[in-house]
């Protein structure tokens, strides 16, 4: 059975490639030529297009604006040597933007809007995916409720666009983060595991605060009684405790495709993996004597970025020096061949435009 979705194509007369210095690329600042945009109303999708990238027009009473219903993901495409384009993983982004959508009371988006729609919006930019060492083209799909009414209840309409724009490193340096023990990112039974917008927003003030105390991120806790990690907010957490490679796993984390990548790798080298929960109290007391010798963060946009020192309850925790932490060493740079096709890939998880 063929591809029921028609996606029409309007190129761009004006192209901006030529302004791009790859040399100098900040996150999320550039955006690529096109976007594919997708309507939903009455029951269906329709009006699928790529069309040259462009501001959009919504109601001032649009849905999204006043009763949160916003959804997004996170990918990146790669540029192998011999000038082919990967998209890496895509189809688990697929699988946890529609656990997001049905969470919040979207409707689901077919495979062959996300996955098909994406593939052909990345042959027509592709000139944007960057060929220098550590860059990508970082790839954003949202969806967000547009029936232009007050009033609390799902929207009856919906709007799905894809964006992309060539970016570096988004952390450039190991991290310094700082356990949050007084504000809450996420509780048991709410919406912790959706990559939503809400999440995002709730999370500005504290990281602010933080910020100001010389940090770059938080370790977010339970919302109970804050005694469990969860996540650094932009992304997974994960540690080398003794011989094990654990990362904390719950209702209110974020299922990071980046973390489930790192550990089936370690599975596949032979190390112990458990995604359980991981208390503040074993962390510290791990960093003490000894017996926690990495710990980094895990995510489409931070990739693995090590974290050399944790605060917590007005104390810093300093972690080995990043360049001897075996593991991470090896994993990032297993990552990044397969990632840019210098390396078989073992795992079918490239996904050849």
């Amino acid at each position: 059975m063929g591809n029921p979705y028609n996606i029409a194509v309007e190129l761009t007369q004006n192209s901006h490639l030529g302004q791009v210095d790859f040399n100098n690329l900040k996150f999320g600042q550039i955006l690529s030529d096109h976007m594919l945009v997708a309507d939903y109303d009455d029951g269906e999708w329709k009006d699928i297009k790529i069309v040259p990238y462009a501001n959009i027009s919504i109601s001032p009473a649009t849905s999204a604006l006043h009763y949160g219903q916003a959804i997004f993901e996170g990918i990146k495409a790669y540029k192998f040597s011999d000038g082919q384009v990967s998209i890496f993983r895509p189809d688990k982004n697929f699988e946890r933007f529609n656990r997001s959508a049905a969470r919040l009371e979207m409707p689901t988006l077919p495979k062959e809007i996300f996955i098909d729609g994406l593939k052909k919006l990345i042959a027509i930019d592709q000139a944007f995916v960057p060929s220098n060492a550590g860059a990508s083209l970082y790839i954003r799909p949202f969806m967000f409720a547009t029936e232009a009414a007050l009033g609390v209840h799902p929207s009856k309409s919906y709007k799905f666009i894809i964006i992309t724009g060539p970016v570096g490193a988004y952390y450039n340096k190991p991290l310094r983060v700082k356990v949050e023990t007084h504000f809450t990112r996420a509780a048991a039974g709410g919406v912790g595991f959706s990559k939503n917008a809400g999440n995002y927003a709730l999370a500005l003030h504290p990281t602010r605060l933080a910020q100001e105390e010389g940090f770059d991120q938080l370790i977010w806790t339970d919302a109970k009684e804050h005694k469990f990690i969860e996540e650094a907010g932009t992304a997974n957490l994960v540690f080398m405790l003794g011989d094990t490679l654990i990362t904390p796993g719950s209702e209110t984390v974020l299922q990071g495709v980046t973390r489930h990548s790192i550990m089936d790798i370690a599975k596949s080298w032979g190390i112990k993996t458990e995604t359980r929960d991981v208390s503040v109290e074993e962390l510290i007391r791990g960093i003490e004597d000894g017996s926690v010798t990495e710990a980094f963060a895990a995510g489409t946009a931070a990739t693995l970025t090590p974290i050399s020192e944790i605060g917590f309850e007005g104390k810093i925790y300093k972690l080995s020096d990043p360049e001897t932490r075996p593991f991470s060493k090896k994993v990032v740079n297993y990552l990044n061949d397969l990632r840019y096709g210098k390396i078989e890939d073992a795992f079918g998880w490239n996904f050849l435009v």
